[in-house]
């Protein structure tokens, strides 16, 4: 069994005090020790390689909130953890609102929590490696499924006439001696073959959107033939969805619109409450702050009463009681297996739905 590598770690701080006491505790629980560095100027340019950075909001040349602007601008950024002697919820709002993975305070309460988070923001990297990975196989599999289809569909529909143009084109190499009339019937045939080639190829020119339609019993091909507005797509409702997390909003959305919803992805969540009171919303997502201390399990978000549609809470750790508690129908634990993610979703959704019964395939 591999080892999971220990994350490289940057110490942005200028108190030497504090300095020696976070590396006291990161080698106490085998982390340390990690680079050290005093300013921000200092930090921005030891970034490579570094996973996370412990970052002082009080620096002697900037202040740690526009040093972590700078590190989310670049590309693949490094996590970072927000540690300070002088905080509080509007800072430590502010901090995860820009962009930070966690909040620290500098008080009794570090040596226990230090590597409590580097264990969750360890966790949460791998996760996103994880759903990065997943969304490289979720495009590769349609990709795959649409190559397979449209090859059914070019054999089906060219061959015969391409057949058709071949036995003609031989009948008349291998007889030479045909009559005229019969050579004109031939060549006739083999045009008439060719123009629907030339039509097929036209159609398949000009598609907008991607029907299927059974070929054999297991085996799909494309449908050329019906206009879009006779198969309207399967729709399943509105899922609307608060993730501050970008990779992971991106592999939710995909996965929730390849199994029939239409995503609707709320910036904030005052935009989250009003969306969720719409006609035809059917399920409500939250991904947030169930395993931060503190945090409200549902980011705030309060579920009407009389809610017609289903609340789904993303939470890691140890969050899936508080966000049950808190009006969550259905809790997924991060990280969650993209194969399963939207058929449990989809029996909370439908409890009249047989368990035995598969559902659509979404990988």
């Amino acid at each position: 069994m591999v080892e999971p590598q220990l994350p490289r770690i940057l110490l942005v701080d200028d108190d030497p005090d504090i300095a020696r006491l976070v590396q006291y505790i990161l080698k106490t629980n085998g982390l340390g020790p990690a680079l050290q560095v005093t300013t921000g100027r200092e930090a921005l340019a030891s970034l490579n390689g570094v996973d996370i950075v412990l970052l002082d909001q009080q620096l002697p040349d900037t202040s740690g909130l526009d040093v972590l602007d700078a590190i989310r601008s670049r590309p693949a950024p490094p996590a970072v953890v927000l540690v300070t002697a002088h905080g509080s919820e509007s800072l430590a709002a502010a901090a995860l609102r820009r962009g930070a993975d966690d909040y620290l305070a500098k008080d009794a309460a570090l040596g226990d929590l230090l590597p409590q988070i580097l264990e969750r923001v360890r966790r949460t990297r791998e996760l996103r490696k994880a759903l990065a990975a997943a969304e490289q196989d979720l495009v590769r599999a349609e990709r795959l499924a649409a190559i397979g289809e449209m090859t059914v569909t070019l054999h089906h529909e060219i061959n015969n006439p391409l057949m058709a143009a071949m036995a003609e084109v031989e009948l008349l190499l291998s007889q030479p001696d045909t009559t005229a009339a019969q050579q004109h019937q031939s060549l006739a045939e083999v045009r008439l073959a060719l123009q629907r080639i030339r039509d097929i190829v036209q159609r398949i020119g000009k598609l907008r959107e991607a029907r299927s339609k059974d070929y054999l019993r297991g085996v799909q091909m494309l449908d050329l033939d019906r206009a879009p507005a006779e198969t309207p797509a399967l729709s399943r409702g509105t899922a609307v969805i608060y993730i501050p997390d970008e990779d992971l909003a991106r592999i939710v959305s995909l996965l929730l619109r390849a199994a029939g919803f239409h995503v609707e992805r709320c910036a904030t969540m005052g935009d989250l409450q009003g969306w969720s009171e719409r006609v035809g919303v059917t399920i409500v997502l939250v991904a947030g702050g169930a395993d931060t201390p503190g945090a409200h399990p549902l980011e705030g978000f309060v579920p009407a009463p009389d809610r017609s549609y289903l609340v789904v809470a993303l939470v890691g750790g140890g969050g899936a009681a508080a966000a049950s508690g808190a009006g969550a129908d259905h809790v997924v634990q991060l990280p969650f297996d993209p194969g399963t993610f939207t058929a449990e979703i989809l029996r909370r959704l439908s409890p009249a739905w047989p368990v035995d019964t598969p559902f659509p395939e979404v990988l």
